[in-house]
């Protein structure tokens, strides 16, 4: 509108004609007497009604009595389609005015009908009616009508025509409402706050150094007040009345929604181990499930603490939004206001009386500023997508394909995204677009559970969290974790664990490919002569036990049963020990099994818990579906392909051989472990003396109810989560037969039933031992010409080895 643009903003003389309602007004504008009609900003008083009016009929001739008695009739033109839309229109049933609608015009006219006034025009809704502030005098000084109507209950704030006022404007007035609210004054009288669950926190300010940035609205930081290696000293702080787009869940395949990684991002480059101040505002009770969003109830709550954060503010920082509004601010940057006017995150419309930031009003003026800018998640252009490649849940395969990408280069820069261990970590290479489990070559830290574990993991996260390093690839291991050297800030992160005593100096590998082993060497006996730490029983020229050894006598042992032979020496097992087996059976032994599922309300899909009728005995069991038809059931004959999660076994079975699972049932993890042999290849289905290897380990160790000692040597967890028959974690065992003390392992070897895996340079003392006590195994059948020995010496080391490239011409 031309009006608007000419004087927005600008104070326009006007004459009050008519008052339509509390809020709004019908004005003569000075001194050219433009008459419009304008709404109050930021209010809304109670409505007026309608009247109720008779239906006017519109007829189509009028008959004139003239002076001699005759009558003549003069014609008309038929009623438009406008006259017959105002007929229908005009007989309107009477609504009754809005509690208080009377008494709020009232008010009103008393103040300013009929009144010269001064008006500031804001701007327009959606149907182009004028907004604006009205200001009257009063003796001596102007009062804002808007202002007076909510302070004395006619009105309420409206939060959408308020945004255009100023944000000491729009504070005053949503200020009056929630005193009139409090006083419940007039149309607040049946006012009832709603529930809330957040609880103010008062003189609990503290300076810290940030740890962690959790998400872009999540901090951890180490208060500076307690001592380094406290549980406590690490506070988790939420931003107050902001929230920034999720990171989301691997673990449940959720993405991270639109700007999570660039919010995060943007705190990590600002505040990861700077100083800052912390302001703490309020707490908040929250469902452990769904986020603050969720019902909260007694054990599935957690309570989060909120508060406002201060970066110490350079010169030159042009980054710095606006200065807040609050007086009381300590020194620094708030950086809630910097994160919103960047537009990666939105600001909380908080609830009446519902604790909030104590700078709420600065966050909405920043917010305003980035919707305007359209930046972030204010633009309307896609959020930049960056698809990252996660080698921690792949198959260790992967990570071995992607071994010389991460060679090529001598040193690469990465990030630290997490701390798994004293010396394993969770890195994140930008120039591969990849996440790796890095393990630093000659160290070992104290494993969990074990003295100075935690002490080793606060040193990594106070340290290197979230810090830019630079990392040099040596190797894979079997379990897709890459092993190298870790520098941060040109320090060897390896010299740093050895120093404070945190570590100990692994060789049995050798020395020739640990980096800087010199002075890795010189750390650890520095931290020996001083006692520290892990070596605070040490004694000089007393032999140490080798950590091989040490390892040796750590490894688990189980007794177990066998459930099901897999090809390639691999098998299902249960642990004797397990109570939850007869639990289990128990529970499924007292339902209700006889009626068939109705079909339609029994939709089972891929990777649910059901119940499935095993074929071999007629048994009820619970199953994983694998494979399941597409779309809806429309047979009781459908197949649906399942995986018994207790036994191991997989088989195809029609829909009426499933049943619905309570969940109390289905929560229990699978009750079935999958195992290989190892230290031996076996060889699969499809090779030769497959067929036999498979039958003779099922005469081992299926010929009847048997149980056996099951020795873990290693854990595969490559195999990520159980989908199916053979996935998952893979225990790899020395499977003794009790009776002949002799392992399933060596019995294979013995009858040429399997072969002996391919040595390393590098191995651990103990599986030396170990692959030197199969080996003689190994020999004998050999000698013997036993099985795959047959015909001598077996080429089934071409796998293992890279083919070599055929020499070229020049």
């Amino acid at each position: 509108m031309g009006l608007l643009e000419r004087s927005k903003g600008k104070l326009i003389e006007a004459f009050v004609e008519q008052v339509r309602d509390g809020s709004t007004l019908r004005v003569y504008l000075l001194p050219d007497f433009q008459f419009i009609q304008v709404f109050v900003a930021g209010i809304q008083a109670p409505t007026m009604g309608r009247r109720a009016t008779s239906e006017t009929v519109i007829n189509a001739s009028v008959t004139s009595d003239e002076p001699n008695g005759e009558s003549t009739t003069e014609q008309r033109a038929a009623p438009t389609s406008a006259q017959r839309l105002a007929s229908s229109a005009a007989s309107v049933t009477e609504v009754a005015p809005d509690p208080y609608g009377r008494e709020a015009k009232h008010f009103t006219e008393t103040r300013v009908l009929n009144r010269d006034v001064r008006i500031v025009l804001e701007g327009v809704d959606k149907y182009s009616n004028l907004i604006g502030s009205v200001y009257y005098p009063d003796g001596e000084s102007a009062k804002d009508l808007g202002l007076e109507l909510i302070e004395n209950g006619y009105a309420k704030y409206v939060d959408w025509s308020a945004n255009m006022l100023e944000v000491e404007a729009k504070k005053k007035l949503k200020c009056a409402e929630l005193e009139a609210k409090k006083t419940r004054l007039r149309i607040w009288t049946n006012y009832v706050a709603p529930a809330t669950n957040s609880k103010a926190i008062h003189d609990q300010n503290f300076t810290g150094k940030v740890v962690e940035v959790v998400s872009g609205d999540c901090l951890v930081i180490a208060d500076d007040s307690l001592p380094f290696g406290d549980p406590s000293a690490e506070r988790r702080v939420n931003l107050s009345s902001i929230r920034s787009p999720k990171m989301g869940n691997p673990r449940r395949e959720e993405k991270p929604a639109p700007y999570a990684r660039e919010a995060k991002e943007f705190l990590r480059n600002r505040l990861i181990g700077k100083q800052v101040h912390v302001s703490m505002e309020y707490s908040r009770k929250v469902g452990m499930a769904d986020g603050p969003a969720a019902p909260t109830s007694g054990a599935d709550s957690r309570v989060m603490d909120f508060g406002t954060v201060f970066l110490a503010s350079k010169d030159g920082d042009d980054a710095s939004p606006a200065p807040s509004a609050a007086g009381n601010q300590l020194a620094g940057v708030n950086v809630a206001e910097l994160l919103v006017a960047r537009g990666f995150a939105t600001v909380v419309r908080h609830r009446d009386f519902e604790e909030r930031s104590n700078y709420y009003d600065a966050l909405l003026s920043a917010e305003s500023r980035a919707t305007s800018g359209k930046k972030g998640i204010h633009s309307p252009k896609e959020a930049p997508v960056m698809h990252v490649t996660d080698l921690l849940t792949a198959a260790s395969k992967k990570a071995r394909d992607f071994l010389p990408f991460l060679q090529r280069n001598r040193r690469m820069s990465a990030v630290v995204e997490y701390v798994l261990s004293g010396h394993r970590f969770k890195l994140f290479i930008p120039k591969e677009t990849c996440s790796i489990a890095f393990s630093i070559s000659g160290v070992r830290c104290p494993g969990r559970d074990e003295p100075y574990s935690e002490e080793a993991i606060a040193l990594m996260r106070r340290k290197i969290m979230q810090r830019d390093v630079e990392i040099e690839v040596e190797t894979v291991d079997r379990t897709g974790t890459f092993i190298g050297t870790l520098w941060e800030s040109r320090s060897n992160v390896a010299v740093t664990l050895l120093e404070a005593g945190l570590a100990k100096l692994q060789t049995s590998f050798g020395t020739d490919r640990i980096a800087e082993v010199h002075l890795l060497t010189q750390a650890e006996q520095a931290a020996k002569r001083q006692k520290l730490k892990i070596w605070e029983n040490y004694v000089e020229g007393e032999e140490v036990v080798s950590s091989g050894a040490a390892e040796r006598r750590q490894k688990e042992e189980v007794k177990v049963t066998v459930t099901e032979i897999l090809g390639g020496g691999k098998f299902y097992v249960q642990l004797v020990s397990d109570q939850k087996v007869a639990a289990i059976q128990k529970q499924l032994a007292s339902l209700n099994l006889q009626e068939a599922p109705v079909i339609g309300a029994f939709n089972p899909k891929k990777g649910d818990m059901v119940l499935a009728q095993f074929s071999a005995d007629n048994s009820w069991n619970r199953a994983m579906i694998v494979n399941a038809p597409r779309g809806a059931v429309e047979s009781s004959k459908d197949k649906f392909e399942v995986f018994y999660v207790d036994y191991g076994n997989q088989e195809v079975v029609s829909y009426s051989q499933l049943r619905p699972l309570e969940a109390s049932v289905s929560s229990s993890p699978g009750l079935a472990q999958l195992c290989s042999l190892a230290h031996v290849k076996v060889p699969g289905l499809e090779d030769d003396y497959g067929q036999e290897a498979a039958y003779r380990l099922s005469e081992l160790l299926l010929s009847g109810p048997k149980e056996f000692r099951a020795v873990i040597e290693e854990k595969d967890a490559s195999g990520g989560k159980v989908k199916g028959q053979g996935t998952g974690t893979v225990f790899l065992v020395t499977l003794v037969d009790p009776e002949s003390d002799i392992s399933i392992n060596a019995t294979l070897l013995k009858e040429g039933l399997a072969r002996m895996e391919k040595r390393k340079r590098w191995e651990p003392k103990d599986k030396q031992q170990a692959l030197d006590e199969l080996e003689k195994y190994q020999t004998e059948a050999r000698e013997k010409r036993f099985a795959m020995w047959e015909y001598g010496d077996v080429e089934s080391d071409e796998e293992d080895t890279p083919a070599r490239k055929p020499a070229g011409k020049r």
